[in-house]
């Protein structure tokens, strides 16, 4: 069973009188423990396409089913309760609460979660470890370099262990040697089986990745195998939403 199964997404928005097609007819499966790029030129879809991904819209048409379970259709509430069980999000601002600790932010998806407090400080602390920022545990986000505070965002983002992690241009306004080394960390979280969309413009970040789908005008137009892939365990089916 694949993770993702889309089939023939689309989404369209009304701009006045005119409607703008972002995606149309897009259809892809991703496995578990897969690392795949979205690239295409500004206003290609790709954006929109992580939105739909991650629950964040739903499609127009189509199919969208996450760990086999059909997501297109849910309603703003189970959206809301398996975005938050499933999915971790990365964006490309680090959007970090200001008057909230390093280790507090992380905490927030756990928070919730309804996990209790000594639970969600301990597996922050996990977290952050896991990105190497131990040392920064209380620390205030105007204390943090910009590539620390991408750290924490994406700390946050597999604090409760998602079935998926979709980062939306995580590179996109650090320095070169700050994006190295966080498309490095997101290497490192792949080698894990985790399962990871990377959004982007960047060729060079694309090819970090070991496959890129392609969007041009809102189409799917190339999906290309860069690398070997993981050996993907099976994605046990979500718990249906109450």
């Amino acid at each position: 069973m694949s993770l993702i199964s889309a089939v023939n997404l689309g989404k369209h928005y009304h701009v006045g009188s005119s409607v703008v097609r972002a995606v149309s007819d897009v259809s892809f499966e991703i496995e578990a423990g897969e690392f795949v790029a979205v690239i295409g030129r500004s206003g290609s879809g790709k954006s929109t396409l992580m939105s739909l991904l991650g629950l964040l819209e739903t499609p127009d048409s189509g199919h969208y089913r996450l760990k086999g379970l059909e997501v297109a259709k849910l309603d703003r509430n189970r959206r809301a309760a398996l975005r938050c069980r499933e999915i971790g999000f990365v964006f490309q601002t680090a959007s970090l609460l200001p008057r909230s600790s390093a280790l507090e932010n992380v905490e927030l998806p756990l928070a919730y979660a309804g996990v209790r407090r000594s639970a969600r400080r301990l597996r922050a602390r996990e977290a952050l470890d896991r990105v190497g920022l131990t040392h920064r545990l209380d620390h205030w986000p105007y204390q943090l370099s910009g590539g620390e505070q991408q750290r924490v965002a994406i700390a946050r983002a597999i604090v409760n262990e998602p079935a998926l992690i979709l980062a939306d241009e995580p590179t996109g306004a650090v320095d070169s040697r700050t994006a190295d080394g966080i498309m490095s960390l997101f290497e490192d979280l792949n080698g894990d089986n985790r399962t990871i969309i990377v959004v982007t413009h960047a060729a060079e970040v694309a090819r970090r990745t070991r496959r890129s789908i392609t969007l041009n005008d809102g189409y799917l137009i190339a999906d290309t195998r860069i690398g070997p892939s993981l050996p993907a365990t099976v994605a046990a089916p979500v718990d249906r939403v109450a």
